[in-house]
C-alpha cells in the first residue's frame, strides 16, 4: 500500500472488470459485478455530423427530436464502431436491457505516474504500472496508458468510474482497496500517503463525491414537453384552435399545465431531497508520512488515507476499515436499526478483508460515530477503503437514481392497445380522406378533419387519467401514516400473491425479557434460575456481566437490547476506562494492568446476603457479534489472577460446536427444544482459561480463533419475545385472500416455528417438514433429507435420519421449514428442486441479509408478485429486491423502500394491498373507459364522413 501501482489490479472478486468478446468493440462485465453491462465503442466520424445536421435541418428539426427519444441511435448515426481502445463514445446496455450513452473522457496524468511496488516488472512503455494476479498469484502489470499519450481515459456510468487497461484491452471499475488485500496490508496504511501519490490516487478516483445531478425547472420543462405524449397534447390542442374547438382545448391545456407543474415540482423535490441526503462536506485529519497531520475536505480523500476520528464522534464521509480503537455507531441510514453498533479494531492477519465478512471493524459511509475511544496511544485511526458511489451509501443512493425498472404487464399490455389504436387511426384517416376528397372537400378542411381522427382515436388525456387511481391511493396512504417514494409501485401492490415477514420487531415485539438462566452441574442442567443476580461467583455469572458489547454514554447503556437487558438482569454495572492526558488507559491496582472497561458488582445492600460479590472484573478486549459466526465473545481478568478467561455466547448450535465434548450435557437438544418450541430465544454460554494472556497487549495480538475453541460449556440465556397482538389477525387476514406469508429470520428454526404457529401461519391441525441439506464432504455427496417435525431432535438433525419420502406422509397440508445453510445448499446442489421446495416453504429460519435477498428473487423467479415487510435491520436488500417493499423503520433506510409505515406494525401490509388493488381497479375501469369512448366516437366521425354530415 505503499504505491498506487496496485489500485488499478486486475481480476478480483467483485473487480468489475469489463470483459472483451471476440468482437474488439464490445465487452461484457463479468458475471460477479452487481450490475453486469454489455459496452460498445463508436469513433466520431466528421463527414457523418455534417450528414446528421443536414439531415436536422431538411426534416426541420424531426431528426433532432428523434435523437433525444434515443440517443443510440444519434451515436450509430454520427459514430463508426470501433475498437474500444479508440472509442470516443460508448453505448451501454444494463442487466435490465436498457440502453445509455456515454462519452469517453480524458485526463492528464502530468509527470507524477504511479510508482511500482515491489514484486511489479515495470512495462518500459508505460507510464503507469498496475498489478494483475495471474492464475499463479504472482503480480504482474499492466500498461494503463501509452507514454506519449500520458493521458488517462475513463467513462463515468451510474456514478462509478471505469478506467481503460491498454494491455487488457478492456475498461475496469475503478477498484477499491477493501478487494483481495488482506487485513495486515490495510494495516500498513497507518503511516498515510505523500502528497504525490494521493495526486495520482486523486487522478483515478475522482473527487469523494455522491453527487446528485438536480435539473432546473427550465430543463425539466424541455424534457418533459418533448415526451413524445406530451407532443402530441401540444400538437392536439393546436388543431383544435384551429377547428374552433377552443373549449376543449383549453380545459386540456389546463389539465395538462396543472399535471406537467405538479410533476417538475415532485420530481425537483424528489431530487433536491436526495442530494441533500447525499451530500457531505467536512473537514477530515489526514495523516501523511512522518507523522504529519492535516485538515482536508473530505472530497479529497482517495483510498489509502489514514484519517483520525474525533474522540466525539463525527460523520463518516467514506467507507474504512478501523485500525486503533473502539467506535460506537449507528448505522440508522443502512440498516434502519436505530440501536448503536460496536466497532473494534480489524485484526491484523492475513486473511483477506472483506467489507461484509469484516464489517464490525468497517466504518461505513453516512453512519454516525457516536463515540470513539482508543486502546492504546489516544488515536483513533481508520483507512480510507472506498470513496464516492463505490461506498455503501453511494450504492443505497444509486439504488435511488436508477432503481429496477417496474416490470407491469398492465401497462404493456395498455401500451400494445395504443399501438392497435394508431394503427386504426392510420387507416382511418386514410378512409376519411378519400371520402373527403370524393365529397369535394377543400384541401385545408381534409388535413383538420383527417388530423383530427387521430385525436379521436388515440385520446390526448389518457395518461392523466391512468394516474387518478394512482394518485388518491397515495393520498389515502399518506393519511395512514404509509408514505410512498414510488407511485407506480402502488399498482404492483394489487398483484401481491406472497408477501415475506421478518420476525423480530415486525411480528414480534421488538425488545426481550430475560426469562431465566439455566445453569449446568456435573455436566447436567439444573432447574431454570429466574432472577439472574441469584446466581453464585461463578463462570455463568461472569459470562452474564462480561460478553457484551454495551457501553455508557451520556448516562444511559447503549448497545443491542439483548445485551443491555442481560447485564440489567446481572445488577452489575459497567464503566469504561477514561483516558488519561498521555492519551493511555489507567491502570488500576486491583488488577496490575490496562484494561478496557470494568464491570462492578452491586451495592451489597442490593445482593443476596448469601451471595455477595465483591471482586469487579476487567474487560481486556471484545469480539463483536457476527452473523456469519453466530456468536461474540470477551476477554476478561479477574483481580489477582495470573491468566485471563475468555466468555463466548452466541447461538446454541454454533457454541456447542465449540465447546470440547465432554462438557456439554447428553440432553443438550432435548432442553434446547423444551425452550425454543415454547417461543423463547435461547443463547448459550461457555468459557474457557487463557494461560498464555497475561498482560493487555497480549489480548490485543490474540487471534479470534484460538479464543473461540476448546471451550467449556457453561449453560442457557433464555428471552422471551412477544408476539405483537396484531400479526396473527393480520397473518388471518391475508390467507383467507389467498395471499401466502412466509417467516424469513435470523433466529433459531424452534423459535421461529412457535412464532409460525401463534401467528397462524401455520395451522394447529398443518404439518411441518424441516428440510435438511449438507454440503459435500471429502467422500460424500450433497445430502437432502425431510423430516417430520415431530421426529427432529431439533435444528440439528441426528445422523442415520433417512429421507422421508412423499407417500410416508400423512395426508394432510404440510409447510416446509428450512435454515439458511440448507437453503444455499438446495440453491447450489439441488436447484432442480428449488421450485418445488419454495412451492411450500412458509419458514426460513438462520437466514443471514444476503440470503433473505436470495430468496427474494428466487420467489420472483417462479412468477409470484413478492412483497416484503421488515423493520429495516438487515433487511434492506430484500426491501430494494421485492416487488413491494414495506419498511417499517422511520431511519433514513427507508428511502431504500418503495413504502414506510410510520406505524411498526403488519397491519401496513393488507391496507397497502387495499390501495393497490383500489387503484388498479380504477386504472383499468379507466382504460377501458377510454379506450371503448375513442372507439365509439371514431367509429361515430367515420360514419358522419361517409354520410356528408
Amino acid at each position: 500500500f505503499a504505491d498506487s501501482s496496485r489500485l488499478l489490479g486486475a481480476r478480483r472478486p467483485g473487480y468489475g472488470t469489463l470483459q472483451p468478446d471476440t468482437d474488439p468493440a464490445h465487452m461484457w462485465l463479468i458475471p460477479s459485478d452487481p450490475s453486469p453491462q454489455e459496452v460498445t465503442g463508436y469513433q466520431r466520424r466528421p463527414w457523418r455530423v455534417l450528414l446528421c445536421h443536414a439531415g436536422s435541418v431538411l426534416s426541420a428539426g424531426l431528426l433532432l427530436l428523434l435523437f433525444h427519444w434515443k440517443p443510440s441511435l444519434e451515436v450509430q448515426a454520427k459514430c463508426k464502431p470501433c475498437a474500444l481502445g479508440q472509442a470516443d463514445w460508448l453505448i451501454i446496455r444494463d442487466r435490465f436491457g436498457q440502453c445509455f450513452t456515454t462519452k469517453v473522457l480524458t485526463e492528464p496524468l502530468g509527470e507524477a505516474g504511479l510508482e511500482q511496488h515491489p514484486g511489479a516488472q515495470q512495462d518500459r512503455r508505460s507510464s503507469v504500472t498496475v498489478a494483475v494476479p495471474d492464475e499463479e498469484e504472482s503480480r504482474d502489470t499492466v500498461r494503463l496508458h501509452d507514454k506519449d499519450e500520458n493521458l488517462l481515459r475513463y467513462y463515468l456510468f451510474q456514478g462509478m468510474r471505469y478506467v481503460w487497461l491498454e494491455r487488457r484491452q478492456a475498461f475496469c471499475r475503478v477498484s477499491v482497496l477493501d478487494e483481495g488485500w488482506t487485513c495486515a496490508e490495510l494495516h500498513l496504511c497507518r503511516a498515510g500517503l505523500d502528497q504525490q501519490e494521493h495526486s495520482s490516487r486523486r487522478k483515478i478516483y475522482g473527487p469523494n463525491l455522491i453527487e446528485v445531478p438536480v435539473k432546473s425547472y427550465a430543463r425539466l420543462l424541455v424534457e418533459e414537453v418533448l415526451n413524445p405524449f406530451y407532443l402530441f397534447q401540444v400538437l392536439s390542442m393546436v388543431l383544435w384552435v384551429c377547428d374552433a374547438y377552443y373549449y376543449y382545448a383549453a380545459c386540456i391545456f389546463l389539465i395538462s399545465t396543472f399535471s406537467l407543474g405538479l410533476s417538475l415540482y415532485e420530481t425537483r423535490k424528489q431530487s433536491t431531497t436526495l442530494r441533500n441526503m447525499a451530500r457531505m462536506s467536512m473537514g477530515v485529519r489526514v495523516r501523511r508520512p512522518g507523522g504529519e497531520e492535516l485538515v482536508v475536505s473530505s472530497a479529497e480523500l482517495v483510498p489509502g488515507d489514514c484519517i483520525r476520528l474525533p474522540a466525539a464522534g463525527a460523520l463518516l464521509p467514506c467507507d474504512a476499515a478501523l485500525l486503533t480503537g473502539e467506535c460506537m455507531v449507528n448505522e440508522s441510514l443502512l440498516t434502519g436499526e436505530s440501536v448503536p453498533v460496536m466497532k473494534t479494531p480489524l485484526p491484523a492477519g492475513g486473511a483477506a478483508y472483506c467489507p461484509e465478512e469484516h464489517r464490525r471493524h468497517t466504518l461505513f459511509c453516512g453512519t454516525q460515530v457516536i463515540q470513539a475511544k482508543a486502546y492504546v496511544g489516544g488515536e483513533v485511526l481508520a483507512v480510507v477503503t472506498r470513496t464516492g458511489f463505490c461506498t455503501a451509501k453511494g450504492d443505497l443512493i444509486s439504488s435511488i437514481l436508477y432503481p429496477k425498472p417496474v416490470s407491469f404487464k398492465f401497462y404493456k399490455d395498455a401500451v400494445k392497445f395504443v399501438l392497435f389504436l394508431a394503427i386504426l387511426a392510420l387507416i382511418g384517416t386514410l378512409y376519411s380522406i378519400l371520402i373527403l376528397v370524393r365529397n369535394q372537400v377543400p384541401v385545408g378542411q381534409i388535413i383538420i378533419r383527417a388530423l383530427d381522427l387521430v385525436t379521436v382515436i388515440v385520446p390526448p388525456a389518457l395518461p392523466a387519467a391512468m394516474t387518478v387511481g394512482t394518485i388518491y391511493a397515495q393520498n389515502r396512504l399518506k393519511k395512514q401514516g404509509i408514505f410512498c417514494i414510488s407511485p407506480p409501485r402502488i399498482n404492483l401492490c394489487g398483484k401481491i400473491r406472497l408477501v415475506c415477514f421478518d420476525k423480530t420487531g415486525t411480528l414480534t415485539q421488538e425488545g426481550l425479557d430475560v426469562w431465566g438462566v439455566v445453569p449446568l452441574e456435573q455436566q447436567r442442567f439444573l432447574p431454570i434460575v429466574h432472577e439472574p443476580r441469584c446466581l453464585p461467583a461463578g463462570a455463568l455469572l461472569y459470562a452474564l456481566a462480561t460478553c457484551h458489547a454495551v457501553s455508557p454514554l451520556r448516562g444511559q447503556l447503549i448497545g443491542d437490547p439483548v445485551d443491555i437487558k442481560m447485564l440489567e438482569s446481572t445488577g452489575w454495572r459497567l464503566e469504561m476506562m477514561e483516558e488519561e492526558e498521555e492519551g493511555e488507559l489507567p491502570a488500576f491496582q486491583q488488577f496490575e494492568m490496562k484494561v478496557l472497561a470494568v464491570v462492578k458488582p452491586p451495592p451489597e445492600e442490593e445482593q443476596p446476603r448469601d451471595r455477595r460479590h465483591q471482586a469487579p472484573l476487567g474487560i481486556l478486549r471484545r469480539f463483536p457479534f457476527s452473523s456469519s459466526l453466530q456468536r461474540m465473545s470477551v476477554l476478561v481478568k479477574l483481580p489477582g489472577e495470573a491468566s485471563a478467561h475468555a466468555y463466548v455466547k452466541g447461538a446454541p448450535e454454533m457454541v456447542a460446536s465449540l465447546c470440547r465434548k465432554e462438557t456439554v450435557p447428553p440432553d443438550f437438544s432435548q432442553m434446547l427444544r423444551h425452550y425454543t418450541t415454547d417461543g423463547f430465544r435461547v443463547l448459550a454460554l461457555a468459557c474457557k482459561a487463557l494461560g498464555t494472556v497475561a498482560t493487555f497487549e497480549e489480548a490485543l495480538q490474540l487471534p479470534r480463533d484460538s479464543v473461540e475453541s476448546s471451550l467449556n460449556f457453561l449453560g442457557f440465556l433464555v428471552m422471551k419475545n412477544v408476539l405483537k397482538p396484531e400479526s396473527a389477525p393480520v397473518i388471518q387476514l391475508l390467507r383467507s385472500a389467498n395471499i401466502r406469508p412466509v417467516m424469513v429470520t435470523g433466529d433459531n428454526m424452534l423459535t421461529a416455528m412457535n412464532v409460525a404457529r401463534g401467528c397462524r401461519m401455520v395451522e394447529p391441525r398443518e404439518g411441518v417438514i424441516f428440510v435438511t441439506a449438507s454440503p459435500p464432504g471429502h467422500d460424500k455427496p450433497a445430502t437432502l433429507k425431510f423430516v417430520l417435525a415431530e421426529h427432529s431432535q431439533g435444528e440439528e438433525q441426528p445422523e442415520g435420519l433417512q429421507q422421508q419420502h412423499g407417500s410416508s406422509l400423512p395426508p394432510r397440508h404440510c409447510h416446509f421449514a428450512l435454515n439458511g445453510k440448507s437453503f444455499q445448499v438446495v440453491c447450489e446442489h439441488f436447484s432442480e428442486l428449488l421450485p418445488r421446495i419454495l412451492l411450500r416453504a412458509t419458514v426460513f429460519a438462520r437466514m443471514l441479509p444476503e440470503q433473505k435477498t436470495q430468496l427474494v428473487c428466487s420467489l420472483q423467479e417462479l412468477n409470484y408478485c413478492v412483497g416484503m415487510c421488515g423493520d429495516g435491520a438487515n433487511d434492506c436488500g430484500a426491501l430494494r429486491a421485492a416487488d413491494v417493499g414495506i419498511s417499517l423503520s422511520e431511519a433514513e433506510a427507508s428511502v431504500a423502500s418503495p413504502f414506510t409505515s410510520r406505524v411498526a406494525t403488519i397491519e401496513c401490509v393488507p391496507r397497502v394491498i387495499r390501495e393497490g388493488r383500489c387503484s388498479l381497479v380504477t386504472s383499468f375501469g379507466v382504460f377501458k373507459y377510454m379506450a371503448l369512448y375513442s372507439l365509439v366516437q371514431f367509429v361515430s366521425v367515420l360514419l358522419l364522413y361517409t354520410v356528408s354530415s
